[in-house]
């Protein structure tokens, strides 16, 4: 490898989904030179990028009042109504801001902008469009290892450049991490690269994740494919292996899937989309139904296979916890949007998949564009010339000598047996939560003591370091929360407390320290 690539900007932002993208926007319309450092390629990674999704938001009270409704019963007591009314206002202004900027929303009947759905492709698409023609410095296929930090305040962030094989080092006032979720090694669709990275670079600062145990959501894929799109299911019927019929009252979808599946496969059908239903369902959705086409099956008339593949924190609620309105995460310089944040503002215990999640990624990225900007600010031309230090450690300063014993590969092997199986993952238990956190620690200890990598080998290594810390958060996260809320489910606290109406935090990384935030307002007000 050559000297070292490097990168001079007043905010620096970690990722290239929607958030990055809207973070990336606000800072540079706020004035600052703007870098983004992506571990793919702006506008094609991440989990949006191939996928349809909605959008919440609202044009009248009545309609923000009903969403806000809906998504408090769902949340179980853990959603911020005050948030919840943020996220709706502030997408739903950008969304039009989409569209006078030249996106093609289509219009309803009435001749309404219709704002309710966008296509991923061409979404992500104009949004990289919209940054390059703002000026954001874009810097694809560089995934970022580890922050640098001056004193304690992070002032950058290294990593790899993958194409050029060589290392960079970007120097920033601020920086804004907006690199996703962790699906832990699922692979549903766009998440290849969604490995926690930016929950782990944060933490090794002293940064607090809340929500980690909601961390156990689902998703159906047709023929083992890694396509996750739900919508098209709620026209299906579905099927135990010996053809019987399985049951699904409503609102227990997954969960009677899921129970059949520990007793065999489960099969599904789409024959409640009737008439003009197929035509438009395989126009709007139309990646859901590519597995079909290439295996000759026509999925409004013929049986096929189905599973349920977890979608880790990227459906999820866990993440980052915000400490203010600027989505700050409680280091000086450093603040997070999108998924690499906790969502129980919006979605408590349940999932915020599709339009809450769309629009919590245009809300929080603009708001830590803005807080990042404010940030650099304030600190002005001294942000330029600070001396600078890495803060990354395991897979790339090993805490004990070096020793080649660590494979990523294998590590990847065992964050996949504990976190995706449907018996452990999706119905848990105090018993199995601690045999997972004994393995899970085990492999800890052999990352951060030994594990030391360069170029290509330091993205693995440092990968694999994320995906055991986000899944040892996850795992004794879920073993404190002795109750079933949401998608928590403890088959052997099967009922709910109002003891923890309250959300779970938790800090640091070898020995994490637990603790608990305050009461809700319904806990307050039962």
């Amino acid at each position: 490898m050559t000297d070292k690539i490097s990168i001079a900007a007043d905010v620096l932002v970690l990722g290239g989904g929607p958030a990055a993208c809207w973070a990336a926007l606000a800072a540079r319309e706020s004035g600052h030179d703007v870098a983004m450092v992506d571990k793919g390629y702006v506008g094609t990674s991440g989990a949006t990028a191939p996928s349809n999704t909605g959008t919440w938001f609202a044009t009248s009270l009545e309609r923000r009042a009903k969403l806000i409704e809906e998504r408090q019963k769902s949340a179980e007591g853990l959603a911020d109504l005050r948030q919840m009314h943020r996220v709706i206002d502030t997408a739903t202004q950008h969304l039009h801001v989409l569209a006078e900027r030249g996106y093609p929303f289509p219009h309803d009947d009435d001749g309404k902008l219709y704002i309710a759905n966008m296509r991923g492709p061409d979404y992500m698409r104009f949004m990289r469009m919209l940054a390059i023609r703002a000026g954001v410095k874009i810097f694809d296929h560089h995934p970022a290892l580890e922050l640098l930090v001056s004193g304690d305040t992070v002032a950058g962030a290294a990593g790899y450049a993958r194409q050029l094989d060589n290392r960079w080092e970007a120097k920033a006032s601020a920086v804004v991490i907006a690199t996703g979720g962790c699906a832990f090694g699922s692979r549903i669709l766009g998440t290849t690269g969604l490995t926690g990275d930016g929950y782990l670079m944060a933490a090794e600062l002293g940064a607090t994740l809340s929500g980690m145990e909601f961390s156990s959501q689902y998703g159906i894929v047709p023929l083992d494919s890694s396509v996750n799109k739900g919508l098209p299911y709620g026209w299906a019927s579905f099927y135990r292996a010996d053809g019987s019929e399985i049951d699904i009252p409503p609102g227990e979808r997954f969960l009677r899937l899921a129970q059949a599946s520990l007793e065999g496969g489960i099969f599904a059908r789409l024959d409640r989309a009737t008439g003009v239903l197929p035509d438009a369902l395989r126009r709007g959705q139309p990646n859901c139904f590519l597995p079909f086409a290439r295996a000759g099956i026509n999925p409004f008339e013929e049986i096929f296979p189905i599973s349920l593949r977890s979608e880790g924190t990227v459906r999820g609620t866990g993440g980052l916890k915000r400490t203010d309105d600027d989505c700050s995460v409680g280091i000086p310089g450093l603040y997070a949007a999108g998924d690499a944040l906790e969502r129980q503002d919006i979605a408590g215990a349940a999932t915020g998949g599709g339009g809450p999640n769309a629009s919590w990624a245009i809300a929080t990225g603009i708001w830590a564009g803005k807080g990042a900007s404010a940030f650099a600010f304030s600190i002005g031309a001294r942000g330029a010339g600070r001396k600078v230090s890495p803060a990354g450690q395991a897979g790339l300063r090993p805490a004990a000598g070096e020793k080649d014993t660590v494979d990523p590969v294998e590590v990847l092997s065992l964050v996949r047996e504990e976190m995706l199986p449907i018996d452990g993952n999706f119905f848990r238990s105090g018993a199995k939560l601690a045999t997972s956190l004994d393995r899970l620690d085990g492999v800890w200890s052999s990352l951060r003591d030994h594990a030391r990598g360069s170029g290509h080998a330091a993205l693995r290594l440092r990968e694999a370091a994320s995906l055991v810390a986000t899944s040892r958060w996850a795992k004794r996260s879920a073993e404190a929360r002795t109750e079933t809320r949401g998608m928590h489910r403890r088959t052997d606290k099967p009922a709910s407390d109002t003891a923890f109406l309250r959300r779970n935090l938790i800090t640091g990384i070898d020995a994490p320290v637990l603790t608990w935030d305050r009461p809700t307002a319904r806990a307050l007000a039962s």
